[in-house]
């Protein structure tokens, strides 16, 4: 009686077992370049580059390098140039380049707006920006 019940159970566990081990193993990776700049890496696309402006191009999965492999060559290293993700010096103002208004440290949009730099506010000024609605940051 116990062999009549185990085989049907063993069959159905056999019809579904595999079909659940491999999803568990199947999982894809997707990648994406969001509009910002920033690269995605995920199990889904649902969320992709959510604060990041969405999605600017789906792609393959990203590969990683050989543990032994040489470092990137050095010929094509930019200078450093100053954007939202650089640190502020002392007295230093944010120009919006795109619009040439420049934010004081302290106010809404000091660092925040998607293209600009740091600068002095006497640089600011030679380059033609002008102080966010008409207030200077120094007197």
């Amino acid at each position: 009686m116990i062999r009549n019940l185990l085989l049907p159970v063993a069959l159905v566990a056999g019809l579904f077992l595999p079909g659940g081990v491999i999803r568990a193993q199947g999982t894809d990776t997707v990648a994406a370049t969001c509009k910002d700049g920033t690269p995605f890496t995920g199990t889904h696309r649902s969320g992709a580059c959510r604060g990041h402006g969405g999605v600017q191009s789906w792609g393959p999965p990203a590969t990683t390098a050989p543990v032994n492999a040489p470092p990137p060559s050095t010929t094509a290293q930019q200078a450093p140039t100053r954007s939202e993700r650089a640190t502020p010096g002392a007295g230093q103002v944010w120009v919006n380049t795109p619009s040439k208004v420049y934010h004081c440290p302290g106010t809404r949009w000091y660092g925040k707006t998607k293209h600009g730099s740091y600068m002095l506010e006497s640089e600011a000024r030679a380059q033609g920006a002008r102080p966010d609605h008409g207030k200077a940051c120094t007197a």
